[in-house]
């Protein structure tokens, strides 16, 4: 896709939609870490069921400690793999306790160490909560930047390395947010709604859906 292109691919996702959030319920850094780490392979609507329960009576890494890991299990086990979740959260909220005074770090290096807590998680973590301008790759991003042509990549850090490097910088803070959105309702995995695409033109897929 060309530089041209690739700017008025996000100016007109940005027309639909100026300000792009995640569709995460959260209040503070810390709920919005604990809820990403409950979206692997979870819808959001489901989380958001589980934390609006959880977060009522336990919003912090103390108060989740206190549940302890089958306390917390019965608030988050309509989500897939929850034992695991589970463990990883008690032990996340230990070492945010012992080591980072209760509070979700902003570095990468620091996130990515947190239990249950991989470089997808890390990246909407310091976007959605601190503001930087990274890229979570996940299947809809994967999907969108390979599909349209926008940044081709082998692999989720591929795509990421490629999307870094090619998104205009005034769109770079919310590319990430504007791509999962037209991945999830538009540009769908299965089929793609190609006639009420606002990218149509801009998109080197060649099989464009017609009805």
């Amino acid at each position: 896709m060309r530089v041209s292109d690739r700017t008025e691919f996000f100016r007109r996702l940005k027309s639909v939609t100026p300000s792009p959030k995640t569709e995460l319920e959260y209040g503070t850094p810390f709920e919005l870490l604990i809820a990403v780490i409950l979206s692997a392979q979870a819808t959001d609507v489901g989380v958001n069921k589980a934390t609006r329960k959880l977060y009522a009576v336990a919003d912090t890494p103390g108060a989740i400690l206190d549940l302890g890991v089958d306390g917390l299990k019965e608030y988050i086990r309509t989500i897939g793999l929850f034992n695991t979740k589970a463990e990883n959260i008690i032990k996340t909220c230990r070492r945010l306790i012992e080591e980072h005074g209760g509070e979700v770090p902003s570095d990468r290096k620091s996130l990515e160490s947190l239990p249950g807590v991989g470089r997808k998680t890390a990246n909407v973590v310091l976007n959605t909560a601190f503001g930087q301008p990274t890229i979570a790759v996940d299947t809809h991003i994967f999907r969108v930047a390979n599909r349209t042509g926008l940044a081709p990549g082998k692999t989720p850090l591929q795509v990421e390395q490629k999307l870094l490097k090619l998104v205009p910088e005034e769109y770079a803070h919310d590319a990430h947010h504007w791509l999962i959105l037209h991945g999830r309702y538009t540009c769908k995995a299965r089929k793609p709604n190609c006639p009420e695409c606002i990218v149509r033109d801009l998109c080197g897929f060649k099989s464009k859906t017609s009805v």
